[in-house]
């Protein structure tokens, strides 16, 4: 496992998406209702960026084309057999960590 320091716990506030880069990826890092989700940050449509999308819930919509994926799975809402990588998260004090490997 290659976990990695994507974020301090107060810089991704609940309800929000944000894009981290990490090592050759970005990432997008979000929190629903305290719990963060990691997954990978281009849409499967038109790469469009899913950290700077709108998140409702527990949903993201991608800013470009309005393509939606549960962050919890990274499955299209849509389409459940479509989906975007996922990584592990871990909460390690103040500090978000994902695993990118």
């Amino acid at each position: 496992m290659a976990f990695l320091r994507a974020a301090r716990r107060d810089e991704i506030p609940v309800g929000t998406i944000r894009e981290i880069r990490l090592e050759e990826r970005t990432i997008a890092l979000a929190n629903v209702n305290g719990r963060f989700y990691a997954i990978d940050n281009v849409c499967l449509h038109r790469a469009g960026p899913l950290g700077k999308g709108k998140l409702a819930g527990s949903v993201v919509t991608c800013p470009w084309h309005g393509w939606t994926y549960e962050v919890s799975t990274g499955r299209v809402t849509f389409n459940p057999e479509m989906k975007v990588r996922t990584y592990p998260v871990e909460e390690r004090d103040d500090d978000i960590w994902v695993d990118v490997g």
